[in-house]
């Protein structure tokens, strides 16, 4: 014979919680955003809940499995009560009017899903931080052995995107790809560096070092242009622009405006070592464009 069972009519909270599965606090909470209404409450004072009760509970952790939120759920039942009156206030909910922003919502984060898989697996397969930037500067880079980058290289690279996108990074990965390859320049990038960083210990703005190490600057910006069109990396440019430059426009949170970049991002540079990298800028420009002239 089969053991005789009687269900309670009521439950405690605890009781309720475990058969929908959820935890007493979850349970508290939905009473405090209206989400579950209030039961009646036993001789103790303690919250007794019913067979419609319980069954608005499986409802909501059914709709929390889906994916669908606290305030979209709470819409979802206070539409259904007003299509089928207050007898239905605690029975299935009308969910049609919330699939829409459901889909939009879990597409967003399939999306980010797949960005996050594929940054991690990028980490994988290169092995350092490096990974951890946007796919089209970890392949222009990828090929370099280890260690040829510095953790300064991949900062002003992590900076750049953030300021100018994953194309203008892609760019400045060219510069880097010389440095790394070539011993010469690098030692004389790094003396410009110091020279320049050396600009900040009291130098005024207008002192002749100024003018001198911007035209240093100019100089070496132009053998590292060289470099980079004789080892090719600028038709590699044009083809990341060709290929790349429609499907990122307007990646969202990509990319800022150099303004909105120059009043967040901190650069504690003297005036002195503000007006070299300025001048250096313009001098660059103006001999680019004389040798563009030439050549054509």
């Amino acid at each position: 014979m089969y053991p005789s069972l009687t269900p309670p009519r009521q439950v405690k909270i605890g009781d309720a919680a475990a058969f929908a599965g959820i935890t007493p606090r979850a349970v508290r909470h939905y009473h405090q955003i209206g989400l579950l209404p209030e039961p009646e409450r036993g001789g103790d004072g303690r919250r007794r809940y019913g067979h419609d009760d319980m069954t608005r509970l499986l409802w909501i952790r059914r709709m929390a499995d889906a994916g669908i939120s606290l305030d979209d759920m709470r819409a979802a039942f206070s539409e259904a009560r007003h299509e089928a009156g207050d007898e239905a206030r605690n029975h299935a909910p009308l969910i049609g009017s919330v699939l829409s922003k459901l889909e939009k919502t879990l597409a967003a984060q399939e999306a980010a899903i797949k960005h996050r898989r594929a940054a991690v697996q990028r980490l994988q397969a290169v092995g350092s931080p490096l990974g951890l930037l946007c796919e089209l500067v970890t392949d222009r880079l990828s090929h370099l052995p280890p260690g040829a980058l510095r953790p300064s290289d991949l900062d002003a690279l992590l900076v750049t995107e953030r300021i100018f996108g994953p194309l203008g990074a892609a760019i400045q990965a060219g510069t880097f790809i010389v440095l790394a390859t070539h011993p010469g320049l690098r030692a004389e990038e790094d003396r410009l560096e110091a020279a320049e960083a050396a600009l900040d210990d009291g130098v005024e703005p207008d002192d002749p070092r100024v003018d001198e190490l911007a035209v240093q600057r100019c100089a070496h910006l132009m053998a590292l242009n060289q470099a980079i069109e004789a080892a090719g990396l600028d038709a590699a440019e044009e083809r990341i622009f060709e290929v790349h430059d429609a499907d990122l426009e307007g990646e969202e949170g990509a990319a800022m405006s150099a303004t909105a970049a120059i009043t967040k991002m901190p650069y504690d540079f003297s005036p002195a070592r503000m007006r070299c990298m300025e001048l250096a800028g313009r001098l660059f420009g103006e001999a680019l464009a004389d040798a563009h002239s030439a050549d054509g």
